[in-house]
């Protein structure tokens, strides 16, 4: 229960993260994305007056009569009539010889020679960033190559302070979802242990009160036999004991949550598939039906040695009670997984085929078969703990088990 609840808390913080980080990536790469756009529109400005602000630039106004309201905000940012007087900038212009002409120069952050050199070493590029805040454009004009950079300073603290804030808060919040979740996790599945801890005292006492009865009907049928003989009837009463007796043995698997198997240790299942395969052959022989077993070379896979026999003694099983005249158990290794396919031919539809991995479920080609319907569910609980995963289907005749680990 602890590794499901835990598991919910993960899956939750993924998701909570996943969704924050792309709104906040949408947000601040939009923003960034708007500013390089305004600065591409200051150096097209200064590129339009061969590399400095005009005079007639310079004269430029909002209407007088447009007063203090939504004319003046109209007037932010690139718009801005204080822009020629406030833009640090510099315009150097190279002519085919790569000689190079000050144009203009409005920055206190670089020396002249320091800003010609670096309009010199973006000569052969159009637009871009250079040292993280300035935005620069290179065209040309007659016979000569211009290059404008413009000091975007100011204009990129805010977005950088945007995204300093999103990038805490986006740890504050995901601090603070992470309590919240812990805090709910515990209150919503409170009544789910409460169930599952009801259920495994059920199942343990029910277990325990099937236990004496069966072996006093057991019992009280072999001194039957002793006094008057065996028959049908006390034959009958044998089968079904010890059926029942199989059945509370697999009680335990009923459990609602199933803890997953840690995989500390490793097992060779290619030697389970073989040895159960040998131990299960003389059943198939009994019945007319041909298993052929391919269990490679050594496959090992941390798992329960225990569950893996499980697994393939009740794959065995299956095959072994409902195949028409031919079966086979593969074991393979492919893309990392373990893939172990239980084949044999059926009268199956294939509608109903993964309805076999339900508890007590029995197919149409059941017929007379011993059987209560758990064998194939236990080997889907298995690989759901060991974080694999089962299928099943019909095809050309044939019913295909496929269990990945």
């Amino acid at each position: 229960m602890k590794k499901v609840r835990k598991q919910f808390v993960l899956y939750a913080m993924v998701a909570v993260f996943v969704l924050l980080t792309v709104l906040l990536v949408v947000i601040n790469g939009t923003n960034f994305t708007m500013l390089a756009e305004d600065a591409d529109m200051v150096t097209q400005m200064i590129a339009k007056e061969k590399g400095a602000f005009g005079e007639e630039e310079k004269k430029r106004r909002i209407p007088e009569e447009a007063g203090w309201g939504l004319g003046r905000m109209e007037g932010m940012g690139p718009n801005s009539p204080e822009l020629p007087f406030s833009a640090r900038y510099f315009t150097f212009r190279f002519d085919k010889e790569g000689n190079a002409e000050e144009v203009s120069f409005h920055v206190s952050a670089y020396t002249k020679e320091e800003a010609q050199a670096i309009a010199q070493s973006l000569v052969k590029e159009k637009t871009g960033w250079v040292n993280g805040i300035y935005r620069y454009r290179v065209y040309k004009n007659a016979n000569y190559v211009y290059v404008t950079v413009v000091d975007q300073g100011r204009e990129m603290l805010p977005a950088y302070r945007t995204l300093a804030i999103s990038i805490i808060g986006e740890g504050v919040f995901l601090l603070i979802c992470l309590w919240f979740l812990i805090y709910v996790s515990g209150r919503l599945f409170r009544p789910l242990e409460e169930a599952d801890r009801k259920q495994k005292k059920f199942l343990a006492e029910a277990k325990k009160e099937f236990q004496v009865p069966l072996t006093v009907i057991g019992a009280n049928t072999e001194i039957l036999e002793k006094e008057k003989g065996a028959d049908e009837y006390t034959q009958s009463i044998h089968r079904q004991v010890k059926k029942m007796i199989s059945l509370t043995k697999q009680l335990d698997g009923f459990a609602i949550f199933r803890e997953e198997a840690e995989g500390k240790a490793s097992c060779d299942l290619s030697m389970i598939v073989r040895a159960s395969a040998e131990a299960a052959r003389s059943k198939f022989v009994e019945q007319g039906i041909s298993l052929t077993v391919d269990a490679g070379e050594e496959i090992l896979l941390k798992a329960e040695e225990e569950a893996m026999q499980k697994v393939v003694s009740e794959l065995l099983e299956n095959e072994r009670k409902y195949a028409v005249s031919h079966a086979s158990l593969s074991l393979r290794q492919e893309e990392g997984h373990v893939i172990l396919q239980a084949v044999k031919d059926t009268t199956l539809s294939s509608r109903n085929a993964e309805a076999a991995f339900d508890r007590f479920t029995r197919l149409e080609n059941a017929g007379e078969q011993e059987g209560n319907g758990l064998g194939l569910s236990y080997v889907k609980d298995i690989a759901k703990t060991h974080n694999g995963r089962v299928s099943a289907k019909v095809k050309d005749g044939e019913f295909i088990v496929k269990v990945t680990l």
